[in-house]
């Protein structure tokens, strides 16, 4: 029931981005930047502080800032609206819906079944089926919450079928086990693929303006060593932090076949959308050497599940959530490039520069990134960081001396680590915080262990992996 003190926070919490706009807009321009520079800034600002507060979603945050942006003259119509024929905004947009026959057909499910039966024998085993079944179908997935919506009801299966509930403080553990799991496997995996994040194609466009070119295999080349590292790290890690009380599951494989069984064999439209990604992802790995665009391969692969009928335009119009990633994505990353065009993400690297001035180039790396990553406790969206800090910190790291590849791929890494700080941290942690299983406390405390666990692993696997690799 709404009160009149809830309503009044609400109005409240909606008006401090207006006046933190205004503000900044009227504070004296410091020495340096142009009127341009900083009244983009007051207008992108307020729309990342609105988001972080939850006065407004992202779209709507989105849409008053071009809207602001453009009727106060501050960035012309035709850069403000340039995100929407950007090619890494129409990939993110094109592979959700490829994503969703992934779902709609079933072999999401299959995949699942298939490393359950092999390996759930116990607790730990489900633990690793999870994390390496989301590593399998997240090449497929360039949303980490869409994939959640696979990965959540195998986890919930799970828990309940080895008779742990919510409500049972000590049966819980063994389900609240399980789905810190999937929470934290969704993190690692999204590192591990570039097409596994939609966070991933905006940080290589940001990459891209300071020289670096990132294809599908060589972001691969580059995460496998430490992603792959902490995904056999962690169901171990998470089983000494959060005992589950229950070790074995023996039941669970002979649940998955017979799950199997029920489903019988491959489907028309299961064997279509394997196909299918199997061809895009060889696409994408092969792209720098046969000069293949990813956006058009994702083009021809949904042409292609339209073709057969095994996506229809039914599907699509289901799909509201895919424009509105759209709309806002193309906003939020063309006023972010306007941000750096006009000078004011390299303002802010020069003073980041100055406090970093005298020290290595190797302790400037590690500041930095741990920095970045504490930071994500202020924010509410992995998309939204990115578009607000990552180009800062690889311009501030590059003027330290860290090579520019290093520096630039461990904060495109620790974009997708990091999601799992806060219970907010990502959107994916929703439907598994929903379940119940575990309390916020226990979230809060097991999500910075986590996050502080990867960022270590990243760190000292990462780097010497990345000096070797990454050019």
């Amino acid at each position: 029931m709404t009160t009149p003190a809830s309503e009044r926070r609400k109005l409240l919490a909606r008006a401090a981005p207006f006046a933190l706009a205004i503000g900044v807009w009227l504070v004296p321009i410091p020495s340096g930047l142009t009127s341009q520079a900083w009244h983009l800034f007051a207008i992108f600002a307020a729309a990342i502080f609105s988001v972080i507060l939850g006065a407004f979603p992202l779209l709507t945050a989105a849409m008053l800032a071009a809207g602001a942006a453009v009727l106060t003259g501050t960035v012309s119509p035709a850069k403000a609206f340039a995100g929407f024929a950007n090619g890494s905004v129409l990939l993110v947009v094109v592979a959700f819906l490829v994503a969703s026959s992934v779902v709609k057909s079933g072999l999401g499910r299959r995949i699942s079944y298939l490393v359950v039966g092999a390996f759930g024998r116990s607790t730990l085993g489900l633990a690793y089926s999870i994390f390496l079944t989301d590593a399998a179908i997240a090449p497929a997935f360039p949303s980490n919450t869409a994939r959640s919506g696979v990965l959540f009801p195998i986890v919930l299966s799970l828990a309940q079928g080895a008779g742990s509930t919510p409500e049972d403080d000590k049966s819980r553990r063994l389900g609240g086990y399980l789905m810190f799991c999937g929470m934290t496997s969704l993190s690692v995996s999204s590192a591990l693929w570039l097409t596994a994040c939609s966070v991933n194609p905006i940080g290589v466009e940001i990459a891209r303006q300071f020289g670096l070119t990132i294809s599908f295999g060589s972001w691969l080349v580059a995460s496998c060593v430490p992603a792959l590292a902490a995904i056999l790290l962690l169901p171990l890690v998470l089983y000494r932090l959060f005992p589950p009380g229950v070790s074995a599951t023996p039941d669970a494989p002979a649940a998955a076949r017979e799950a199997l069984r029920t489903m019988g064999p491959l489907s028309r439209n299961e064997k279509i959308v394997a196909v299918a990604f199997a061809l895009m992802v060889a696409g994408w790995v092969s792209a720098g050497a046969l000069k293949l665009d990813l956006t058009a391969v994702a083009f021809a692969g949904l042409g292609a599940l339209l073709a057969t009928s095994v996506l229809t335009l039914e599907d699509i119009k289901k799909e509201g959530g895919t424009l509105e990633t759209y709309l806002w994505l193309a906003v939020l990353f063309a006023l972010s490039g306007q941000l750096n065009e006009v000078g004011f993400m390299s303002y802010v690297g020069g003073r980041l520069s100055e406090a970093l001035a005298g020290i290595s180039w190797p302790a400037a790396y590690v500041a930095l990134l741990v920095l970045y990553v504490l930071m994500h406790y202020l924010f509410v969206s992995q998309s939204s960081q990115v578009l607000a800090l990552l180009g800062v910190f690889v311009d501030v790291g590059s003027r330290a001396g860290v090579p520019v590849p290093l520096m630039a791929f461990a904060l495109l890494f620790a974009s997708s680590y990091f999601s799992t700080i806060t219970p907010q941290g990502g959107s994916q942690n929703v439907i598994f915080v929903g379940a119940g299983y575990m309390t916020q406390g226990e979230l809060y405390r097991l999500g910075a262990l986590t996050t502080g666990f990867c960022l270590l692993v990243f760190l000292l696997v990462g780097t010497p992996w990345l000096l070797l690799v990454a050019r």
